[in-house]
C-alpha cells in the first residue's frame, strides 16, 4: 500500500468547500497544558494548504480515552488555543459534549473561506470506537470533503477515520499520511539495500507478525530489548530472571531457523547489562554489571544491551542503505539503562542511510536525545507503524478514494 494510488490534498478542489480533517491531536496534557506539541505541528502543513486554497476547514480528533463520556480534562480546548497561535488566526472551538451539537452546527454554518473550526473530542461519543452509523453520518453532515491526516489512528476503523467516508463526496489523505506511506511503504515494499531492521521493546508476542514479514524483506534483523531474551533462550542460553515469553521459545527457534534458510542475518545481544532487580522507581539509581549474553546468572536480569552488542549493532547500521527501528534496547527511561538505546540512536544519526523510526518509545528516545533532526522520518503512529510493518492494510487509509 503506497500513497501513489490514494487521492491526496493536492488532488482536491476545495475553494468554498467544507472540508473535515481528521487530525491526531492526541497530545500529552498536564494540568490543561500541552507538554509535547509534535503532533499538532505535524498537522500544520495539511491545514495550511487547505486554508490557502480557500477551504472551510473543520478539524476533529480524539484525545486520550474518555470511553464515550465527556471528561473536562480530555477536552480539546487547549489544542484550539495552541492551534490559533500556530496558525496566526482564530480557531473556533465547538464545545459540544456530543461533538456535533448546536455549537458545532452554528460555527460551521457561519464559516467563510479560510476559517477553521475544531470539534470536541470524538471519543466523547461511545459510537466513535464502534464505527457507529449515526455518529458517522453526523460528522459527514458537516462537510463536503473528508481528509484523513491522522496516521496514529489509521489502524482503527472508527467513525472519524472510516465511517464518515460514506457520507461525503470525496475522501483523501493529508500530507502527513502521504509522508508516512512514502517512507514506511517504501521501506516495506521496495527498500534500497542493504535493508536493516531493528526491533526492540518488551514482548515477542507484540511483534510476531512483524518478525515474520520482515524475514521476507530485510537483509539483517537486529533484535534487542526485552524480546531478545526469548530468542537467547531459544538458543539454549539461561536468561536468569530476565523478561521471558516461555510460550514463544519454540517460535523464536523456528524464526532463527527460517532466517538461516533465507540467508537473513539475525543479530542478538552478545553481552548484557544486568542487575539483581528491576529499578523502582523506574529512574532510580541501580547497581549493574556487564556479562556475556550466555552467562546471565540465575538470580539476575538483563535490562539493556552491553557495549559489545551496541558496537555490533552500530556496525550493521553503518553499511545499511535503509534502516527501520521500532522499540528500545533496554529500560531506556532509566539513565543507567539507556546506554544501549542511545548508542543505536547515535548510530542511526551518523549513517547516510534512509532512517525510519517507527513511533512510540523509539521516537521518544530519538527526540529526547536530540537526534530527531538527523532521522529521515519519525513516524507519528506507534501502533499504526507496527501494523504497517506487519503488512496489514490500515482501514483509515484503505477507506480513502483511489486516484
Amino acid at each position: 500500500m503506497t500513497a501513489l494510488n490514494k487521492k491526496t490534498v493536492d488532488d482536491l478542489k476545495v475553494k468554498g468547500q467544507k472540508v473535515l480533517v481528521r487530525c491526531d491531536f492526541n497530545v500529552p496534557l498536564k494540568n490543561g497544558v500541552i507538554t509535547d506539541e509534535n503532533r499538532i505541528v505535524a498537522a500544520l502543513p495539511t491545514i495550511k494548504k487547505l486554508i490557502a486554497d480557500g477551504a472551510q476547514v473543520i478539524l476533529c480528533s480524539h484525545l486520550g480515552k474518555p470511553k464515550g463520556e465527556p471528561k473536562p480534562e480530555l477536552s480539546l480546548a487547549p489544542v484550539a488555543k495552541r492551534l490559533s497561535e500556530l496558525l496566526g488566526q482564530e480557531v473556533v472551538f465547538a464545545a459540544d459534549d456530543n461533538v456535533v451539537g448546536d455549537n458545532a452546527k452554528a460555527a460551521v454554518a457561519a464559516m467563510k473561506d479560510g476559517d477553521v473550526v475544531l470539534l470536541q473530542n470524538t471519543r466523547y461519543r461511545a459510537e466513535e470506537t464502534k464505527n457507529g452509523e449515526a455518529f458517522s453520518k453526523e460528522l459527514g453532515s458537516l462537510a463536503d470533503i473528508f481528509v484523513n491526516d491522522a496516521f496514529g489512528a489509521a489502524h482503527r476503523a472508527h467513525c472519524s477515520t472510516v465511517g464518515v467516508v460514506s457520507y461525503v463526496k470525496e475522501a483523501a489523505v493529508g500530507y502527513l499520511i502521504e509522508k508516512e506511506l512514502k517512507y514506511l511503504g517504501g521501506a516495506v515494499e521496495n527498500p534500497v539495500r542493504p535493508f536493516v531492521t531493528i526491533l526492540g521493546g518488551a514482548k515477542v508476542a507484540d511483534k510476531l507478525t512483524v518478525i515474520e514479514n520482515l524475514l521476507n524483506k530485510a537483509d539483517t534483523l537486529i533484535i534487542g530489548g526485552g524480546m531478545s531474551y526469548t530468542f537467547l533462550a531459544a538458543k539454549g542460553y539461561g536468561v536468569g530472571t530476565s523478561l521471558l515469553d516461555s510460550e514463544k521459545i519454540d517460535y523464536c527457534a523456528d524464526m532463527l531457523k527460517k532466517a538461516e534458510e533465507k540467508g537473513v542475518k539475525i543479530l542478538l545481544p552478545v553481552d548484557c547489562v544486568i542487575a539483581k532487580n528491576f529499578p523502582d522507581p523506574i529512574d532510580a539509581d541501580i547497581d549493574t554489571q556487564v556479562v556475556d549474553a550466555d552467562k546471565i546468572p540465575a538470580d539476575s536480569m538483563s535490562l539493556d544491551i552491553g557495549p559489545k552488542t551496541a558496537e555490533m549493532f552500530a556496525d550493521a547500521v553503518k553499511s545499511a542503505k535503509t534502516v527501520v527501528w521500532n522499540g528500545p534496547m533496554g529500560v531506556f527511561e532509566n539513565p543507567t539503562l539507556a546506554k544501549g538505546t542511545i548508542a543505536v540512536a547515535k548510530s542511526l544519526a551518523e549513517t547516510d542511510a534512509v532512517t525510519i523510526i517507527g513511533g512510540g518509545d523509539s521516537a521518544a528516545a530519538v527526540n529526547t536525545r536530540g537526534f530527531g533532526d538527523k532521522m529521515s522520518h519519525i513516524s507519528t503512529g506507534g501502533g499504526a507503524s507496527l501494523e504497517f510493518l506487519e503488512g496489514t492494510e490500515l482501514p483509515g487509509i484503505a477507506a480513502g478514494d483511489n486516484q
